[in-house]
């Protein structure tokens, strides 16, 4: 199975058990239990890493002219689930899946979350058998093909639109803003907001009204996506 998966990507292993894990499913070893010592997870933990590298330096070369926030934007529309499940679907990496029963029949070949999780660890196998400029190669033939019409224009989106995009392509989840403090005469108020994910602060901004405090704290999360860019309880 594994050959065939080499002749789509292009790619020869040298160490053939790196691929085969990169398609183990955590249920399939219920039930083939030798089949690898553990599922795709930590190639997947490696792979989502070699992405972001990747994915962040074609975006720092290709698009010169934009802001950190409007890089960031584009670097999470190009490495979300929902679009390296595509990425997964171009190669038919379903089909390679090693499965349990259950999780076939429930359609897990076609699980955008299973096709994301291979997706970075078939990239996370590539990096650690051939090395980071294979993986480069690798990963630039997807992510080019998405830079265009599709991707550019979410840069023009004020800064809370393009948040709240992020936010949800990660977490399925909506950001929320707090005024946390207003001071000065009211002739000349600056307020100060916090934007939030569940309890977690994303980003402060400082503004004249509530509206540009509220647009400062998207912009903050935005460049700060990276270090807040984690699992929220």
């Amino acid at each position: 199975m594994v050959n065939s998966l080499e002749n789509i990507i292009g790619i020869v292993f040298s160490d053939k058990s790196l691929l085969t894990r990169a398609l183990v499913h955590r249920s399939a070893l219920n039930e083939q239990p030798d089949l690898a010592p553990c599922s795709n997870e930590r190639l997947e933990f490696l792979g989502d890493a070699v992405l972001g590298l990747v994915t962040a330096e074609y975006l720092y070369h290709r698009f010169p002219e934009y802001q950190e926030g409007d890089l960031t934007t584009l670097r999470a529309a190009l490495v979300c689930g929902e679009t390296l499940a595509q990425f997964a679907r171009r190669i038919n990496l379903g089909q390679f899946l090693y499965l349990s029963k259950g999780e076939e029949a429930a359609g897990g070949r076609d699980r955008e979350a299973n096709l994301a999780c291979a997706f970075e660890a078939l990239v996370g196998a590539i990096y650690l058998d051939q090395g980071l400029p294979v993986a480069c190669r690798f990963i630039q033939r997807f992510i080019e093909p998405e830079i265009g019409e599709r991707m550019v224009p979410v840069v023009n989106k004020d800064p809370k639109s393009r948040l709240q995009e992020v936010v949800q392509g990660e977490y399925q989840r909506t950001p929320r803003y707090r005024t946390v403090a207003e001071e000065g005469p009211d002739h000349a108020k600056c307020f100060t907001v916090e934007v939030m994910m569940g309890d977690r602060v994303l980003g402060r901004g400082t503004g004249r009204s509530k509206q540009a405090a509220e647009r400062a704290a998207a912009e903050a999360a935005l460049a700060a996506w990276p270090a807040t860019n984690m699992e929220v309880e």
